[in-house]
């Protein structure tokens, strides 16, 4: 079936129905919800059952852009920063060395048991060399896997930034295998430039946009993602044009905004939490349709060596030396350095040889989809019980709520009460988004002169308003009576 304007609404629907109901089904088996967008998407490809004819690396690697910039701010916008904090050079430790180790690590492994020359070899390390974010977000979260120590915002601090530095290393070393007389390190000043400027970006842009979204006046609470979707691409795109890595600015000021109070946060939050699942089914279609599985089966032996090597060893490497200055327990370093999960995002890199025109670009994709399924598979389904083998896990019950996770809920309020501002309060005047005001409690109504207001972040308290404050325990008033300043 070729796609065409008349049938890829139909088609493109009936693929994203039949992956929500069989991912529904997925985990009752042990499956990661993932895969089985990714196997549809190949059955319903030119070698699978519906013959939908598809073979446009280019097309494929804009959706997957598209993809990335939804899943990674996403997860930018979920991560706490009290949470990350304690782990953050361990974090940074692991996206930047642990990603270059275990690149040159595979690299040199693929080159002694390949006929690829070292840069091309090199280059098949550096676009499986970081964890997927799409794949560890989804899983673990889905999973509700409770972890020990901080173990969890470790892995997702790491998997959501180090897509940049493998990003990078992809780029300089296709930039080496087209360029065969350039030297490695004619590139090290493109690698320093992309992660610099794509840090002060993402710093720069997350300011401006926390910024915009409380300034601006909206009629509609419905705009304000509609607003931040453009902002996010506004930070990949001006990022880019400025020479910086956007995928490092966009997971950056998502981070800050989602720290921040803004404006109507909740419904941007919901609203991302349901693209970046919807930008991680079409992802998983897009590059299942690209796949021609005719061409996978030739490279299984030769896949699978590679596979179980990044797994059993350029992994470990990667971990162990990154964090070896760093005080942890063995089982801690061992259960991140199984927590290496590839999946979309080496695929969406295995396309830039592809468009590039290299020799060995169709054997390095085919390659690089064969350890993405292979990783998610054993290590994606392993993840709880590898987590108890280790004594890593804790119950469901003894999981903390996050900041965001509380902001999300709908948890009810055990205690009302109602609070008067005086005019000498120090939240007179000020909007409510302004006041940081406890995650624990909300203004569920203000009385202002006999009339009764349902506020928002934008509402602005003025005095002798009687603001009608919801918390889930007696405690939380204190602190909001610290925050206005009663």
């Amino acid at each position: 079936m070729n796609l065409t304007i008349e049938n890829i609404v139909l088609v493109g629907s009936l693929l994203l129905l039949i992956s929500i109901i069989a991912g529904k089904t997925s985990y009752k088996f042990g499956v990661p919800i993932l895969l089985f967008f990714l196997a549809i998407g190949m059955l319903a490809g030119s070698d699978g059952l519906g013959g939908i004819q598809f073979n446009d690396p280019k097309t494929a690697q804009f959706i997957g852009l598209v993809s990335l910039n939804f899943i990674l701010f996403s997860g930018g916008l979920d991560t706490n920063w009290n949470s990350i904090k304690p782990v953050l050079r361990e974090g940074i430790a692991l996206s930047t060395l642990g990603v270059l180790l275990t690149a040159l690590s595979l690299g040199t492994f693929v080159w002694l048991i390949t006929d690829f020359t070292i840069y091309e070899s090199m280059l098949l390390g550096s676009i499986v060399s970081s964890t997927d974010a799409a794949a560890v977000f989804s899983i673990l979260r889905s999973k509700s896997l409770a972890l020990k120590t901080n173990l969890r915002p470790t892995l997702e601090l790491e998997s959501g930034s180090n897509d940049p530095m493998a990003y990078v290393l992809t780029i300089a070393f296709l930039t080496l295998v087209v360029n065969q007389d350039q030297s490695i390190f004619s590139v090290i000043p493109m690698l320093l430039q992309q992660m610099i400027l794509g840090g002060i970006a993402g710093f720069i842009f997350g300011k401006l946009s926390k910024l915009i979204i409380n300034k601006i006046k909206l009629d509609f609470e419905g705009l304000y993602p509609v607003l931040v979707i453009s902002l996010m691409f506004i930070t990949f795109s001006a990022t880019n044009v400025l020479g910086g890595n956007g995928f490092l600015a966009i997971y950056i000021c998502a981070v800050y905004l989602g720290n921040q109070d803004l404006i109507h946060k909740k419904t941007i939050l919901k609203v991302y939490d349901g693209l970046a699942w919807l930008m991680q089914i079409v992802l998983f279609l897009t590059l299942g349709l690209l796949v021609f599985p005719g061409q996978v089966v030739p490279i299984f032996g030769i896949g699978l060596l590679i596979s179980v090597f990044l797994i059993l060893i350029a992994r470990p490497i990667g971990v162990f030396i990154s964090l070896i200055f760093f005080k942890m327990k063995m089982r801690r370093r061992l259960y991140i350095s199984w927590v290496g999960l590839r999946g979309a995002v080496p695929i969406v890199f295995a396309t830039y040889p592809l468009l590039a025109g290299i020799e060995k670009a169709n054997m390095i994709f085919n390659i690089v989809f064969f350890i993405s399924v292979t990783s998610v598979l054993i290590q994606g389904t392993t993840l709880s019980l590898i987590a108890k083998w280790l004594h890593v896990a804790l119950p469901e019950k003894a999981k903390k709520l996050t900041a965001t996770d509380l902001l999300m809920t709908e948890n009810p309020k055990a205690e009302m009460r109602e609070i008067t501002v005086t005019k000498n309060c120090f939240a007179v005047d000020k909007k409510i988004v302004d006041l940081s005001f406890p995650k624990n409690a909300i203004i569920a109504m203000i009385i202002r002169d006999n009339s009764y207001i349902t506020p928002n972040g934008s509402t602005e308290i003025l005095a002798d308003d009687t603001l009608v404050v919801l918390a889930d325990k007696a405690q939380a008033f204190e602190e909001v009576n610290r925050t206005l300043k009663i």
